[in-house]
């Protein structure tokens, strides 16, 4: 699995309906999510997840309070050979996954705020294609839709990666077992430039036998200026494993990751996921997650008000249980340790005394279609 990217029609499908009958161009799907955790630490409200960053956690910031994290609805239009795509979110988790287009052309939160893809592909052959719009990042293996990941909250690798771009890409599948991408856009997570620089994404594709699937990306960007820049710089890999009907080993590596200011060297961070997914039968499965992600130098999100990073483990076990074809339940349990580059505290307990590890608890419902 990859973020919404080259797949985006693909990977909703299964929870799609279309908006006449099966011979329809238009096609319409979404889904409503809703959330209940409590933070075994004793703190509850509005933020009771975040620390010291204010990225602890990614989506899920509340605890001991029901929660709407998203909903979404998925217009999907084939003509021939152009498809077009319009997906607007709404919610909690839509703000936060779309901060980048909060400001308006007339000043204030404009309509942008709601739009997590816009975009039209021209398929020129079989084989290429070419995309134009705001759409998806290619790095990361987990996504914002909820009913698509196996777990319901989200990995540091994540939360500390892209979350979309606008601009183009090309397409090039010449066989089924290799494909690659290239685009170029208007940087990090945004639907304005801030300078003339272009963000480069690209991405390979390798299929090396049946079952397994890998993913090779790249992301760069300057967020500053001509005379005074900014970069950031992910390598990405991403891949899945197939091992039986019911068996899934999936990972997820950022073996380098950077941001560099000017001439100054660069502070870089690392990190993986390893997921094992296993469907015990239609109605149920159990999906674990491992991670370990190290922002040690500051250079991504994961800081404190002093500039000082952190490294940490996370396990998450989460249940899938498909109630009906259209309704899920996901209880999950998610463990995090935090290893402070300045040995400080990044978390309080219900006392307010300082702590470096938290666990939740809860469930989350979903609606799809």
């Amino acid at each position: 699995m990859k973020k919404i990217y080259l797949a985006v029609l693909s990977i909703m499908a299964a929870f799609s309906a279309t908006a006449q009958d099966s011979d329809s161009p238009l096609t319409l799907s979404g889904y409503v999510d809703t959330y209940y955790f409590a933070n075994f630490n004793g703190v509850s409200g509005q933020g009771a997840n975040l620390g010291a960053s204010g990225f602890e956690r990614i989506f899920d910031h509340n605890a001991n309070s029901f929660q709407v994290g998203l909903a979404q609805m998925m217009a999907t239009y084939e003509a021939g050979p152009v498809t077009g795509v319009i997906d607007l979110v709404f919610g909690n988790h839509a703000d936060l996954g779309n901060y980048g287009n909060v400001s308006g052309p007339l000043g204030g939160t404009g309509t942008a705020l709601a739009i997590k893809q816009a975009f039209a592909s021209w398929a020129m052959t079989d084989k290429v294609s070419l995309t134009a719009g705001q759409f998806g990042t290619n790095v990361g293996y987990e996504v914002i839709d909820a009913p698509v990941n196996y777990n319901y909250s989200l990995s540091n690798l994540f939360g500390n990666g892209p979350f979309y771009h606008t601009g183009i890409k090309l397409d090039v599948a010449p066989s089924d077992g290799f494909a690659f991408m290239v685009g170029i856009n208007n940087g990090l997570d945004s639907k304005d430039d801030n300078n003339a620089a272009k963000g480069v994404m690209a991405q390979v594709y390798l299929a090396p036998t049946d079952g397994w699937d890998l993913y090779l990306n790249y992301f760069g960007t300057n967020e500053g200026t001509k005379d005074d820049p900014f970069t950031y710089t992910w390598f990405d890999i991403t891949t899945s494993y197939q091992v039986t009907d019911k068996f899934l080993v999936g990972l997820n590596a950022v073996p380098y990751g950077a941001a560099k200011a000017g001439s100054a060297d660069p502070l870089t961070w690392w990190g993986a996921a390893l997921y094992l997914n296993s469907d015990f039968t239609d109605k149920f499965g159990l999906g674990l997650r491992a991670e370990r992600f190290d922002n040690s130098e500051g250079g991504i999100y994961l800081i404190n008000g002093d500039g000082a990073g952190a490294a940490v483990t996370s396990l998450t076990l989460t249940a899938n249980i498909n109630i009906t074809d259209h309704l899920m339940l996901k209880p999950e349990i998610r463990m995090d340790s935090y290893s402070p580059s300045d040995n400080s505290s990044w978390l309080v307990d219900g006392d307010g005394a300082g702590t470096n590890s938290q666990t939740t608890a809860g469930a989350a419902m979903i609606f799809h279609f």
